[in-house]
């Protein structure tokens, strides 16, 4: 979310803030009060009307925003986490990646695991965890423990990775 205000994180904080105390004297707001669909719609009425007619809109409860952008959000969520994995799947699909990670970059699994520190181990690790976080969405608390770092130098990491590509 503080992407939407800087790429550097310390700007997006400051500018986050600056948002939120610019907003806060706006009070409460009707258009967004209620749940998901109540909220896209403008309050109950809008629904209550839109179902008479015998209506439909896309809707999530998660999401604030008209059929179309939610149907939007969806799509690009779903683009994001290719596929649900069972546990049992999961990690079968982690060692897999790990595999062939380091395979084609040439980095020992041994020492990708014990936390090793060298630029090009950081690198293929934070490769690893961008795509098992990513692409597959698999917790980054489970990818700490099979990368054998903490989950919050995976959080670290994937960051770093999104901010050089």
């Amino acid at each position: 979310m503080l992407a939407q205000f800087h790429r550097r994180e310390g700007e997006a904080i400051r500018s986050y803030r600056r948002f939120m105390e610019e907003g806060k004297d706006r009070g409460r707001r009707p258009e967004l009060v209620g749940g998901g669909l109540v909220r896209s719609l403008g309050g109950w009425s809008e629904v209550l009307s839109l179902r008479g007619q015998g209506g439909k809109v896309e809707y999530d409860a998660r999401i604030l925003g008209g059929g179309d952008f939610v149907a939007e959000i969806l799509r690009e969520a779903d683009q994001r986490v290719k596929r649900y994995l069972p546990a049992r799947d999961r990690g079968v699909l982690t060692e897999g990646v790990i595999k062939e990670t380091c395979k084609k970059e040439g980095v020992p699994e041994g020492e990708l695991r014990v936390g090793g520190q060298r630029w090009r181990v950081s690198r293929v690790r934070a490769k690893i965890a961008w795509i098992l976080s990513r692409e597959y969405g698999i917790a980054m608390a489970e990818i700490a423990r099979q990368l054998g770092v903490c989950t919050s130098a995976i959080a670290k990491a994937i960051r770093k990775k999104e901010g050089d590509d």
